[in-house]
């Protein structure tokens, strides 16, 4: 049976608090094992981008936006520039995914 989009919206009401982690990728490089098992202190690697290049935003291995690296109170952050699709687009398309979650509250963990 079919949930209605009131079900719809309280479902995705229910994971929208989960948090994820997000890794920001400045660059990459294949390296060899040789090459890793010699690295010292010290040791520079160049990367595949070039400094004006725009970082990427991951979440699970996948590019959800970019931006450029900036720094606040001594960390980094990302002010994100594009985003190049909406990151919850098949979730908010009931017709497109369904969600299903097992909600634990504070009360059950302890």
């Amino acid at each position: 049976m079919p949930m209605s989009p009131q079900q719809d919206v309280q479902n995705l009401n229910l994971i929208l608090n989960v948090e994820l982690q997000v890794t920001m990728r400045f660059g990459q490089r294949l390296m060899r094992l040789r090459e890793v098992l010699d690295l010292a202190s010290g040791a520079v690697i160049e990367l595949d981008r070039q400094v004006d290049e725009p970082v990427e935003l991951l979440l699970d291995g996948k590019v959800i936006a970019y931006g450029e690296a900036v720094v606040i109170d001594g960390n980094y952050g990302l002010r994100v520039t594009e985003v190049p699709q909406p990151v919850l687009s098949p979730l908010i398309a009931p017709e497109q995914a369904s969600v299903t979650a097992d909600v634990v509250t504070d009360e059950e963990v302890a």
